[in-house]
């Protein structure tokens, strides 16, 4: 008898196999049981979204990396927080997506800068839903991990599955770029690279998504 495997089954077994084999586990980070960030749709034109999403909270951390980089950099702070790295030693939910926002672009002015083709990244775990305040959550032991209200806000949407290359997420990031324009949408905010997925799932099974902020 054949057994059809779900994305979180697949996914957790493959974990479990790096795990035996020495490399790193998900930590049980899936996407089929993982809260995710609230949001209403408002129009789907077959190929986009435009999502209502809900005011939330983000802990954030702040990187100086390359693009594929930048996510396995700040991963680390921020899930110690998550985990007890706070004033109160208390556990917070995991939830998805993680969210990649490049905050500042680094000037090339000499070839021997170890930053060339760097940037400042902003990655962020969204708080479970129940929080809506800063003042709700535990203070992060670490000063470089910071905790920030994001309000209510329309965002057009690209979904796809794939490898987290800066080539795929530029091309696909253009081609919304103007379908905003076309759908007769302004944007308003930097976009933002969503991850539903731990590293270890393999590319064909996750969800990646690209976040821009309009309004009408």
């Amino acid at each position: 008898m054949l057994t059809i495997l779900s994305k979180c089954q697949l996914s957790m077994r493959v974990a479990l196999g790096a795990n035996l084999l020495g490399q790193e586990p998900n930590n049980g980070y899936c996407e089929d049981v993982t809260e995710q960030q609230r949001y209403d749709v408002v129009k789907n034109d077959g190929t986009y979204e435009i999502r209502r999403y809900h005011t939330c909270v983000v802990a954030e951390f702040t990187t100086v990396s390359e693009f594929d980089n930048a996510g396995s950099a700040a991963f680390r702070p921020l899930f110690n927080y998550i985990t007890g790295s706070n004033h109160t030693a208390g556990k917070i939910a995991m939830t998805s997506p993680v969210i990649q926002e490049a905050a500042l672009q680094i000037p090339l002015t000499e070839p021997r800068y170890e930053t060339m083709g760097t940037t400042t990244y902003t990655v962020s775990f969204v708080m479970p839903g129940e929080y809506r305040r800063v003042e709700e959550l535990p203070t992060p032991n670490d000063s470089a991990v910071k905790l920030r209200v994001i309000p209510e806000q329309l965002v057009i949407v690209d979904k796809f599955s794939g490898r987290w290359s800066e080539s795929l997420y530029n091309e696909r990031l253009a081609k919304l770029t103007s379908a905003a324009r076309l759908l007769d949408y302004q944007v308003v905010g930097p976009a933002r690279f969503a991850r539903f997925n731990p590293p270890i799932t393999p590319w064909f099974l996750r969800r990646n998504e690209i976040q821009i902020p309009v309004r009408k």
